[in-house]
């Protein structure tokens, strides 16, 4: 908008400068022609009484007589003329006028010649008659100076114009600067009222309805993580509570049908309690949750959640965390990112080869979670992130491990890749969570603490 706003004032100030530079020439030149020609029919009043004089003090029967050069006027005169007779014989001219009648005829006042601007007048009845000429290269030369002075300025103008323009620009369109800058430094992390400092009346209109949005935004938010909170709390209960019963009613059956049966249900409420954490963590991630203003220690977190699978779940399956020196860290919410790490190594883990660990590798670029197994084709990688969606038909879990590490990637400004085979191996599955470039850093104090 600036460079837009100082080429346009700039083009302008130019173009109306060229317009009135040109407008001024015109008038310039027929001031100039007056003041010119004014100047001719002067001259040749003066000179009529001492040529006529002149010439009668001639001896008859002489030439045209040659005027000498006035003594200190060596150089080429603007002013030149002639004296002829009523015939048009020329008895007298100036130095630097022709011997040759001028081209112009001999009826008193101007005429004009291809070079010249010629002013003629009489005496002693019409028999002597004078004729004074004005170069027309001195009037265009005249002008040419003239229209000079006019557009020179332009070259000084110009820069100071930009220079002008430019530092006024600037004032005036801070203030859409700072409130820019307080609008992008919104996101889901942050979302307090601005203050970007006294505004105009145009742009204050703008900040209190940017003001009223993120309070609508930020109550919105706030109802639905109450609302998750207060669903996990009714979910978890009622199934946790059918849950005991069942497994109580297991211990009371003795074998056989109805004991079957019972175990049936046990399978069928463990999968419905995964199935509800589930969909809370994806109702989390909708909900926004992403971004954190100070930067958390990658490294335990990964081991915090790694030992939760090495140590009582999927059987202890063994998990290599591969850390990074120096610690790295990262502007994020730390629920976020260990929802969408237990996802990554929960898929890995379900889907993986049972006798082959689970490697996590923390990357300057984020982490990586890989395992071994078979390899994936690239349609089956495209479907992953969809929810509901397994690598086969008969592929074990909920198909909402990976729409959730998606979606809470993208909350905290990051994103899920997945390929298949693994990097450098070839089999196996890695799924990555990559940050933008910079995003993560050394850790502060280069300690690893959360």
């Amino acid at each position: 908008m600036t460079r837009r706003l100082i080429l346009w004032l700039t083009g302008v100030t130019v173009l109306l400068w060229l317009l009135t530079a040109g407008l001024g020439a015109l008038i310039m030149r027929e001031e100039f022609d007056e003041v010119f020609d004014s100047s001719l029919a002067e001259t040749a009043q003066r000179l009529l009484p001492l040529v006529v004089e002149d010439v009668f003090s001639r001896n008859s029967g002489e030439g045209p007589k040659r005027l000498p050069h006035s003594p200190g006027m060596e150089d080429e005169e603007y002013l030149t003329f002639q004296v002829r007779d009523q015939d048009g014989a020329v008895l007298l001219h100036s130095h630097d006028a022709p011997a040759e009648p001028f081209a112009a005829p001999l009826e008193p006042g101007f005429a004009d010649t291809p070079t010249h601007r010629i002013f003629t007048t009489n005496a002693v009845s019409g028999s002597i008659v004078l004729q004074v000429a004005d170069p027309l290269a001195h009037r265009a030369e005249a002008m040419s100076e003239g229209l000079q002075a006019l557009l020179l300025p332009l070259l000084a103008l110009v820069p100071l114009s930009v220079i002008a323009v430019w530092t006024i620009v600037r004032r005036a369109l801070r203030p859409i600067g700072a409130l820019s800058a307080q609008i992008g430094a919104r996101s889901g992390a942050n979302l307090a009222p601005l203050a970007p400092g006294p505004l105009p009346p145009e742009l204050s209109t703008i900040a209190h309805s940017v003001d009223d949005l993120l309070d609508r935004l930020r109550r919105t938010i706030e109802a639905e993580r109450s609302f998750t909170a207060n669903s996990a709390h009714e979910l978890r209960t009622p199934i946790a509570g059918s849950l005991a019963q069942t497994q109580r009613l297991i211990e009371e059956l003795e074998a056989g049908p109805a004991r079957d049966r019972a175990l049936q249900i046990e399978r069928s409420l463990h999968g419905l309690s995964r199935l509800a954490e589930k969909l809370l963590q994806l109702a989390r991630a909708d909900a926004g949750i992403g971004l954190a203003a100070n930067p958390v220690v990658l490294e335990p977190i990964v081991r915090m959640v790694a030992d939760e699978f090495s140590g009582s779940r999927a059987g202890g399956h063994p998990i290599d965390v591969v850390p990074a020196r120096p610690f790295l860290a990262a502007a994020i919410d730390v629920d976020a990112f260990a929802i969408a790490l237990r996802n990554l190594i929960e898929n890995a883990v379900t889907h993986g080869a049972p006798d082959q660990p689970v490697t996590v590798l923390i990357t300057p670029h984020g982490v990586d979670v890989t395992n071994a197994g078979p390899v994936l084709d690239s349609a089956a990688l495209l479907r992953l992130k969809q929810p509901f969606e397994r690598a086969g038909a008969v592929a074990r879990g909920t198909g909402l491990g990976l729409a959730i590490a998606d979606a809470l990637a993208r909350a905290m400004g990051a994103r899920l890749t997945l390929i298949s085979p693994a990097r450098g191996r070839n089999d196996g599955f890695q799924a990555s969570l990559v940050f933008p470039e910079g995003a993560v850093g050394p850790a502060p104090g280069g300690r690893p603490e959360s």
